[in-house]
């Protein structure tokens, strides 16, 4: 008698925050490139910095309802909260018209929020 697998991979709330917030990063970088190009570029920019500051948000809501339940380690909540941290950053240097650290932080931001989600995966 053959039995028939099925691979089942169920994402965790913190996967898809962090998977999330990782697509509002590069969207930014999108938009950066539109706000050079185009009239409405300046708008996509600016609302794509809220949609990203708020997934940021929500990446620290689900480390902390991830470690909550479980008792596990609270590290993933320190890794949280210091991208919000560097969101809070790049938002002001956004607003103060500061690109020559706005556009290497948003980089760097990309980078390690790509390593988050290659670490919970």
């Amino acid at each position: 008698m053959a039995t028939q697998v099925t691979a089942q991979h169920r994402f965790s709330f913190l996967q898809i925050a962090i998977a999330l917030q990782t697509l509002t990063i590069f969207l930014q970088a999108v938009s950066a490139g539109l706000l050079l190009t185009s009239s409405y570029g300046e708008t996509l920019h600016s609302a794509g910095a809220r949609v990203m500051y708020g997934a940021a948000m929500l990446y620290v809501l689900a480390a902390v309802l991830a470690w909550k339940p479980g008792g596990g380690s609270p590290r993933p909540i320190l890794y949280a909260v210091g991208f919000l941290v560097l969101a809070s950053v790049q938002v002001v240097l956004g607003i103060a018209h500061v690109p020559s650290v706005h556009l290497p932080l948003g980089v760097l931001m990309f980078g390690l929020s790509l390593l988050a989600l290659a670490r919970r995966r």
